[in-house]
């Protein structure tokens, strides 16, 4: 750098989170001339960030690093500091003199999920049209062989979506394969389906849904060359966000006939996916009925509790401690509403 000797012990240090935008100067040789890349930690670095900064609050002996990393894939150092902090908050409002599994359990949902919003009030119909929702994505994961495993469902309304559908990978992935992406979208048009089969509505609830799919089969058609009929090919420039500069407008490149072929592949997706969903939900109607009947229940059910409903069994109830037994001690048995035989559901995983 200018203004330095060649014998200056003066190291210069810079970081961006956006490379792609910076001036081609800056990384000429004598300048920002060796780059670092810092991705995000995989599991083994997960775990020693946490030892770290466990160190700074109380922890109970049950508590396991190691569990905690392989249910946080994606999470940065940041985010992991901040799920230490939320959940020795969580143990010092329950009265905890240390940070135990429960209290890191409800910071990672915090975090993944959203904070819940129990002050809102929904109607039953609404309530039951959350649950069917739900468990329409539920039940679709964990049909399809290459979905992530279904963690959680909840009905409790948290951060902006009424309910949630959590799938945790079961190692960090690094790509994602053609199967995987198809089973994905048959996961999200889940609810939307549900809603239609049980309840026999349609709601605003699988915008959201909707919204990725289309997106997901774009990107799978125009960028990742995963249609048998456009190959391999990239159509389109990159729409990543306007940034320092870069233009507003897209130049596509694309002839109306080549527009049109896309076009179609994308609906052929969607469309089979779609019909893929909708069987699985017509041939498991059963259930779908108990999940949702256990989310009327509960409002929050665990992996656990799934695989007992997929098994065919009658979930277990919740462990005590869990944070999701409340609802169910405090409700009296005349209110526990069983699920209607024809009742719908949409779930909002955010899968």
């Amino acid at each position: 750098m200018d203004g330095f000797d060649t014998n200056s012990t003066v190291i210069v240090i810079a970081a961006t989170n956006r490379p792609d935008v910076l001036d081609p100067a800056l990384q000429r040789p004598g300048r920002f001339d060796r780059q670092v890349i810092v991705p995000l930690p995989d599991i083994r670095g997960r775990e020693q960030i946490l030892n770290v900064h466990m160190r700074k609050v109380p922890i109970a002996a049950d508590v396991n690093a190691e569990v905690i990393a392989r249910g946080t894939p994606g999470f940065s150092g940041a985010d992991l500091a901040n799920l230490i902090n939320e959940a020795a908050l969580f143990a010092a409002r329950r009265n905890k003199r240390l940070v135990d599994m429960e209290d890191l359990e409800s910071a990672k949902d915090k975090i993944m999920m959203g904070a819940e919003r129990r002050s809102m009030v929904m109607t039953e119909e609404e309530k039951r049209n959350t649950a069917y929702h739900e468990s329409g994505h539920a039940v679709v994961a964990k049909l399809l062989p290459k979905s992530d495993p279904v963690h959680k469902v909840t009905i409790i309304p948290r951060g902006r979506a009424l309910g949630v559908t959590m799938q945790l990978p079961e190692q960090d992935r690094f790509a994602y394969d053609r199967g995987y992406l198809m089973d994905r979208l048959a996961i999200l048009f889940g609810g939307r389906i549900a809603e239609e089969l049980f309840m026999n509505q349609m709601t605003t609830g699988a915008s959201n849904d909707f919204e990725r799919a289309t997106q997901m089969a774009r990107d799978m058609v125009t960028r990742y060359g995963m249609s048998d009929k456009l190959g391999p090919m990239v159509y389109g420039e990159n729409e990543g966000e306007v940034f320092l500069g870069r233009s507003i407008t897209t130049h596509k490149n694309l002839s109306e006939a080549t527009l049109q072929q896309v076009d179609a592949e994308i609906r052929r997706i969607i469309d089979e996916q779609y019909a893929l969903a909708r069987r699985l939900l017509e041939e498991n109607r059963d259930k779908v009925e108990a999940m949702t009947a256990a989310l009327l229940e509960w409002e929050t059910i665990d992996a656990e509790q799934i695989n007992d409903i997929m098994d065919g069994k009658p979930p277990r109830p919740p462990k005590p401690g869990s944070g999701f037994a409340a609802k169910a001690e405090e409700k009296p048995a005349e209110s526990e509403e069983p699920a209607a035989p024809s009742a719908t559901s949409d779930p909002a995983q955010e899968v």
